[in-house]
């Protein structure tokens, strides 16, 4: 019985506020032969796989859940019909998933199936869609696409998970004071630069509410501007952000998960960076701007004070934990944000996947909207073939496909 690590926990508990699980698609050319078999063959990959055969015990509230061992039954995998057997009508469909967040003390995964699907870019005939509901307490991005991978065939193992001792808290602080104080001296000695700042709000930052629509853009890598794919979608994002809100726009930015340096001790291993946006720039310009925001923000991600304010953290008693994620106020507003959007990019490797007998031809993901976020974008690929999604509500973005067509336009 493992004890769940205080960032973990963190998420599970804040999920009962701010819904958090994670919807990673894969999309694949054809139908099984024998739909049953392909379903149990991915069920046995499960259960031979510890780290999915795991659920919540949360029976104290003065200590942390711990992760205990359940067996992988058939009500982890769902088949649905689509009323529309569109791809359209699919992403429709995944919208509504969203709606039933999963309860981590029964299951913290499930698999959703939508077969036969028609007009899967990139599929000539009927296709199948697969959906991974992931509970974030389980993992983060990178992690819940290494488990998504395994059930579809891969023989890479999900990365492991070496938990830290958890320390004595006043001891711990004391080292993360010390650590901060040395991160403030090397960045007005010019060592590290400092980060962007909070930003004001935009219209895509207001509470998520009427509709909530997602969209997937399909590119080849080798159609994808920038000198990294996540660069070049942030640049692109910057783009058609800019001609939507058609305003005061030049101090945009995107809060971007980024993966933390050294040995896993989570399944959470990653913090959000604010990236400036740059729409006043020319694109060559842009992009670089971008580039450097994200390698400063790497080089503060490896100095020490990250390491020893995360040690901090995992010290923190989870009664006290508990206590004050019972008081934050999900309705409260911001007057600044770190990002005006979400860029999350995840890439899930070869092409090496398959549903039965079918190969897949692109995976996407649909980061969760938040009371101060209703815009956000997933960047997803695998082998060359790279899908940038959306995932918008009403509220925020009142016509989702014109906004999409900005965006495609921008990713010329």
């Amino acid at each position: 019985m493992n004890r769940m690590a205080a960032v973990d926990a963190q998420f599970y508990w804040m999920s009962a506020k701010i819904p958090n699980d994670q919807f990673l698609l894969y999309a694949f050319d054809g139908e099984p032969a024998d739909l049953e078999r392909a379903i149990e063959r991915v069920c046995r990959r499960a259960r031979a796989c510890p780290d999915l055969g795991v659920r919540v015990d949360d029976g104290c509230a003065l200590t942390y859940p711990r992760w205990v061992p359940v067996a992988v039954g058939a009500d982890r995998m769902v088949h649905h019909e689509l009323a529309d057997p569109t791809w359209h009508g699919c992403l429709a469909a995944v919208v509504g998933l969203a709606s039933e967040q999963l309860d981590i003390r029964r299951m913290p995964w499930r698999l959703h199936v939508f077969t036969p699907v028609l007009g899967i870019p990139g599929v000539a005939g009927a296709g199948s869609v697969a959906v991974m509901q992931v509970a974030h307490a389980l993992g983060d991005g990178a992690r819940a696409s290494a488990m998504g991978a395994w059930l579809f065939g891969r023989a890479t193992p999900v990365p492991s998970v070496a938990p830290r001792r958890a320390g004595f808290l006043p001891l711990r602080a004391l080292g993360a004071a010390r650590a901060h104080r040395q991160l403030v001296r090397d960045t007005q000695a010019g060592m590290l630069a400092p980060g962007i700042g909070a930003r004001p709000l935009q219209a895509t930052n207001a509470r998520p509410e009427g509709a909530r629509t997602v969209r997937t853009l399909v590119r080849d890598r080798s159609r994808l501007p920038g000198p990294t794919v996540t660069v070049g979608v942030l640049a692109a994002v910057s783009t058609a952000l800019s001609e939507l809100l058609r305003g005061s726009v030049g101090s945009l930015a995107a809060e971007v998960p980024m993966a933390k340096p050294g040995v896993r001790q989570s399944h959470n291993h990653f913090g959000n960076v604010a990236v400036g946006l740059y729409p006043q720039l020319g694109r060559a310009d842009r992009a670089q701007r971008i580039a450097t925001d994200l390698a400063n923000a790497r080089r503060r991600f490896e100095h020490p004070a990250t390491h020893e304010s995360d040690r901090a953290f995992a010290a923190v008693p989870a009664a006290l934990l508990r206590w004050g994620i019972s008081k934050f106020d999900a309705d409260a507003r911001p007057t600044q944000v770190v990002g005006n959007t979400v860029v999350s990019s995840v890439n899930r490797g070869e092409a090496d996947l398959r549903f039965g007998e079918a190969p897949v031809v692109l995976t996407a993901g649909y980061p969760a909207l938040s009371p101060a976020m209703g815009l956000t974008h997933g960047v997803h690929g695998i082998g060359d073939t790279f899908a940038i999604s959306v995932h918008a509500a009403e509220s925020a973005v009142a016509d989702v496909d014109a906004y999409v067509g900005l965006l495609d336009d921008a990713l010329q």
